[in-house]
């Protein structure tokens, strides 16, 4: 840095203020050199009496070289000093994690401790708090994520919602007029739904947008502090590392589970729960699709009975959507008793049915708790899944595959459907809830037929 002596002007002996240069080589402020001139009437260098003509040119080297000198000395003035001594704190004492002066470090209360120069401390607490901020940013991404999906669902929720309205309405537009009542407490019933799970992705929404801001602001806030000064970074680093660390048990958010509307328990069997109320007798479906755990590439009918392959959808990626099988679940699992249900495959030439255990499922991960027969190639095919596949010697292809399910017995059976005969069996250990499962690769769509039912009312006689 220059020295205040070879920038200082001549005449007022400070700092040069808009300097001029003399033919002669000289400079002085230009306000200066006008008011010696006005007082001597003549145009002479003020140190050497040379007379110069016209006006001086500005010394531009010389006005930057003084502006510099000035910010260098404001800068150096606004440093902090020693509270003890009014030095200035030009060392770091490692064993206290503070500042200090040189009269500071020779005193007892710094005896053999650790000093470092500001510029080298600064550099290594820098790097350590860089490498503290790797994993809040990481987390901020992730949340973030979590939000862009929140909201996909959050939209996805009302598509679903009109749809399944206007379903409804289609329904019951078959119906007499005195079912009007009935229509207008299901949909009323979808609204509550419609509003509750709204509600909570935006309760989701909006907690993640205060983890976001939280999160923001720290980054945003540390970034601040190594963009500073040395001095000032030391200060507030202690400040800034427990802003940051305060983040470190912060739990990643989870994918909101549950929040899409129930579909299934709003179309399903529609017409039967209807027919309970009328005592006629109607069709009902043993089994109903959940279109909120098919596969994006899957289309489900309207009544939620039949699926096949299709264009790929934009879906959310919800917990309970299948992704590593193009495939689809009933909408309801059962743990007890006997169930049946027949699927007409007709001349589909690939497909698989059977029974899923959903605990494990992960849209990566092949489930590893599911028993399907497939067909395929014109061989049929029975797999658990923690066996190797065993090719069932079967001659002919059925149109209909009835299964049942005895989770008493623990048994998974499969039937021609058309004469009732046994196809195989799975003897299975487990306890949790089995879901159908429906396979299909192709736009041969696979059905679940409707049975009959008639229901006698009666009363118990003792």
């Amino acid at each position: 840095m220059a020295s205040q002596k070879n920038l200082s002007c001549p005449v007022c002996q400070d700092i040069f203020k808009d300097p001029v240069v003399l033919s002669c080589s000289h400079s002085f402020c230009k306000q200066c050199l006008h008011n010696r001139w006005s007082e001597e009437s003549s145009k002479k260098c003020p140190v050497c009496k040379i007379t110069s003509q016209g006006e001086p040119p500005c010394n531009l080297a010389l006005k930057n070289l003084c502006e510099a000198y000035l910010h260098d000395r404001d800068r150096e003035a606004s440093k902090p000093l020693c509270s003890l001594h009014s030095e200035k704190l030009r060392l770091f004492c490692l064993e206290h994690g503070q500042l200090v002066c040189i009269i500071c470090r020779d005193s007892k209360a710094h005896n053999n401790h650790t000093f470092r120069p500001t510029d080298e401390a600064a550099r290594d607490y820098k790097q350590e708090l860089e490498a503290f901020l790797i994993p809040v940013q990481e987390k901020l991404k992730v949340f973030e994520q979590v939000q862009g999906n929140c909201d996909q669902t959050a939209k996805y929720i009302q598509v679903q919602a009109r749809h399944t309205e206007k379903q409804i309405k289609e329904q019951f537009k078959k119906l007499h007029q005195f079912l009007e009542e009935e229509e207008e407490a299901r949909i009323t019933a979808l609204r509550e739904e419609e509003e509750q799970k709204t509600q909570m992705m935006k309760e989701k929404i909006r907690g993640l947008r205060r983890d976001i801001e939280a999160l923001s602001g720290t980054v945003r806030a540390t970034e601040k502090e190594l963009r500073a000064a040395d001095v000032s970074f030391l200060q507030n680093y202690s400040e800034a590392e427990e802003r940051v660390l305060q983040h470190f048990g912060l739990d990643n958010p989870e994918p909101a589970s549950g929040v899409l509307i129930d579909v299934a328990k709003h179309l399903g069997n529609l017409s039967f729960n209807i027919w309970n109320k009328m005592k006629e007798m109607l069709t009902c479906t043993p089994v109903i699709l959940d279109p909120n755990t098919a596969h994006p590439d899957l289309i489900i009918s309207e009544d939620l009975t039949s699926v096949r392959r299709g264009k790929t959808q934009k879906l959310p990626e919800n917990p309970e959507r299948m992704f590593f099988y193009t495939c689809v679940q009933g909408s309801e699992g059962f743990d007890s008793g006997t169930h049946s249900w027949d699927v007409e495959v007709g001349d589909s030439p690939v497909w698989a049915l059977g029974a899923v255990a959903t605990s494990d499922q992960s849209k990566l991960k092949k489930p590893s708790k599911l028993l399907k027969m497939s067909f395929c190639q014109g061989e049929y095919t029975a797999d658990s899944m923690q066996n190797p596949p065993v090719v069932l010697q079967i001659k002919g292809r059925f149109q209909r595959i009835r299964v049942h399910l005895d989770c008493d017995k623990q048994k998974l059976s499969f039937f021609d459907a058309a004469t009732n005969t046994h196809i195989h069996t799975f003897t299975h250990t487990l306890t949790e809830k089995l879901f159908p499962y429906f396979n299909v690769v192709n736009e041969q769509p696979l059905k679940i037929m409707p049975v009959m039912l008639s229901v006698s009312l009666c009363s118990d006689k003792h």
